[in-house]
């Protein structure tokens, strides 16, 4: 199995345009952490302006108002799209479902390289639309500024619809190409190859993990991660169409002078809402349900007990998948929809939180009495727990109308979803790179430098967000460039908390240096990795660190399910699934 007797393909075939899932595993993996290094400079220079406003910002400038509203806009893209997506359900989905399931590859290896090739295309628009055309002559075609699009990260119409507002002076031959070149084009260029990217990476999973599971793996034995990593494709796959065509609409506005969103040609901007979050709050989950996948099959292996309630943990991973397409319209209660419809939307919000509750309790019971070691990978995945919890219960107020109306669009917004997506992507995603490094890179981590990394950005984390939420319930809008005692006088004395924040975000960024560090000092220096240093059940573990082309060496029976830890009468605390 580890050696097919191929040819060698060269560098070219083996490291870039490679078939191989867990190299376009690791391209996925590299891509999104270095934007994540992107969509972190946005947030440092936006809030360098929100905390001393007009100021010079070291490694930036001066930044206007309409500069603010772009990189507000392209951090919120960046890190959801270009970086959660990537490294939870990309990579980790590529690095894992064929090793897990005891399988050699993707179900469709060449689609799952194009699959990464379309995406980095997708990379290069997202890039090349920070230098779009902001302003251009109509007449002669001069393009007099540049710069990102500025009209959020959910690109609302009306205004995302107005290709108006891009020109000045008279129409001209000149008009197309500095018009088709606009930031706000190249965005929903960006944002569709990533969709297609995605969808077919999605096609992939799915079809991996039904059809070609090792001997005696029926689909109970399969390991959380995979159902949560299949549950995400699902959510993705089946919510994705409407945006599409919504971006497409859009598209059309801007470019061709369609009215679908105008309202004075018929259109309803409204509409784009509704097509807009059907997608978004599965995406939500879309993020989610990978790093529940992660925590769970980590608490098991650490706290070296089987996982409380497994059944009872995919059962609720369904019923949320299913609930989170009923769930889109609490992002618009202030949008004039029907207030019956708002009651139907409170009540199916808060129903969703029953089966995560479910979920984090079954977790906690998993390491009730248990012998938990502390190892890196485990901690990242206890600060999961502890902080994820503080998005979820906030969730609930939002999801009522009522606080809804008062808190649309403030900082309280901001805190509760950075609570709930960023320990998905940064806790969640830094306790499986910690866990499954070995696996894939054949090296371990430095221990102190990891669990300094993981303190520091535990405490720098919640300084930064949970003061948000002060001032956000004090009525703080999230889009406002700037507070002076001549615009909002009353938010003047939050000001000492926004420069606080600032100075924390600054210290949570610059932590992040450290995991780079450990991962290139362990790349080059590091102890090399045991094939089954942590002593756990599932099939990853059976072949070599890092595996082979091929990944086993013969094709691994499956005999039981991933978690059969402390098992009484047998000399060791772990039996894999493998063994007899």
């Amino acid at each position: 199995m580890a050696d097919h007797g191929h040819h060698d393909p060269g560098f070219l075939g083996k490291y870039v345009f490679s078939n191989d899932h867990k190299v376009v595993g690791m391209q996925y993996l590299v891509t999104g952490l270095l934007m994540a290094i992107v969509g972190g400079y946005f947030a440092y220079v936006f809030r360098m302006q929100l905390a001393w406003p007009g100021m010079n910002i070291p490694l930036y400038g001066q930044l206007d108002q309409s500069a603010y509203n772009g990189f507000i806009t392209m951090h919120g893209l960046t890190m959801i799209f270009w970086v959660a997506m990537p490294v939870l359900l990309a990579a980790f989905g590529n690095f894992l479902i064929p090793m897990m399931i005891g399988t050699d590859d993707m179900a469709f290896p060449t689609l799952n390289m194009l699959s990464y090739w379309v995406f980095f295309l997708s990379t290069v628009f997202l890039i090349a639309s920070l230098f779009g055309v902001n302003e251009f002559d109509r007449k002669t075609g001069e393009i007099l500024s540049r710069g990102p699009y500025g009209g959020g990260w959910t690109m609302y119409p009306p205004l995302s619809a107005q290709a108006d507002m891009l020109g000045v002076g008279g129409y001209g031959a000149g008009k197309l190409i500095p018009h088709l070149l606009s930031g706000g084009n190249l965005l929903i260029t960006a944002v569709a190859l990533e969709f297609i990217s995605f969808s077919m990476g999605g096609i992939n999973f799915l079809v991996t993990t039904i059809n070609m599971r090792a001997d005696g793996m029926g689909i109970m034995d399969l390991p959380i991660c995979i159902w949560m990593l299949d549950l995400a494709c699902v959510d993705f796959m089946f919510s994705v169409g409407p945006l599409i065509a919504g971006a497409v609409m859009l598209l059309f506005d801007r470019t061709l002078g369609t009215g679908f969103y105008d309202p004075n040609r018929g259109g309803d901007p409204v509409l784009f809402q509704h097509l807009f979050w059907f997608f978004g709050h599965p995406e939500v989950y879309v993020i989610l349900l990978p790093a529940i996948g992660f925590v769970s099959d980590i608490t098991a292996t650490f706290a070296r007990k089987p996982v409380f309630g497994y059944k009872l943990i995919v059962y609720s991973g369904i019923i949320a998948s299913g609930l989170s397409f009923v769930v889109w319209a609490h992002h618009q209660f202030i949008a004039g929809i029907d207030p019956r419809m708002a009651s139907f939307f409170s009540l199916t919000t808060i129903a969703i939180s029953i089966p995560f509750a479910v979920i984090v309790f079954a977790m906690i019971a998993t390491l009730y009495k248990s012998s938990i070691e502390f190892t890196v990978p485990m901690l990242w995945a206890l600060g999961w727990m502890c902080t994820f919890l503080v998005g979820g219960v906030t969730g609930i107020y939002l999801g009522s109308a009522g606080f809804d109306i008062y808190g649309h669009d403030s900082y309280f917004v901001i805190a509760h979803f950075h609570y709930t997506l960023v320990p998905s992507t940064l806790f969640a995603g830094m306790a499986a790179i910690h866990y499954w490094f070995p696996k894939f890179i054949g090296k371990m981590f430095n221990d102190t430098i990891g669990k300094l990394h993981f303190w520091l950005t535990l405490v720098f984390f919640n300084l930064t967000f949970f003061p948000i939420f002060f001032y956000g319930m004090a009525g703080q809008h999230r889009r406002i460039y700037q507070y002076t005692i001549d615009n909002h006088p009353s938010m003047v004395q939050y000001q000492p908390i926004r420069q606080f924040v600032t100075y924390m975000l600054i210290g949570l960024i610059a932590t992040q240096a450290l995991f780079f560090l450990n991962m290139i000092m362990s790349v080059f220096g590091g102890e090399k990795a045991s094939k089954n240093p942590w002593k756990a059940n599932t099939l990853e573990w059976v072949a070599d660190s890092p595996p082979g082309h091929g990944n086993f060496h013969t094709y691994p029976k499956v005999y039981r399910g991933p978690y059969e830890f402390s098992v009484p009468g047998r000399d060791s605390d772990y039996w894999p699934q493998n063994e007899q």
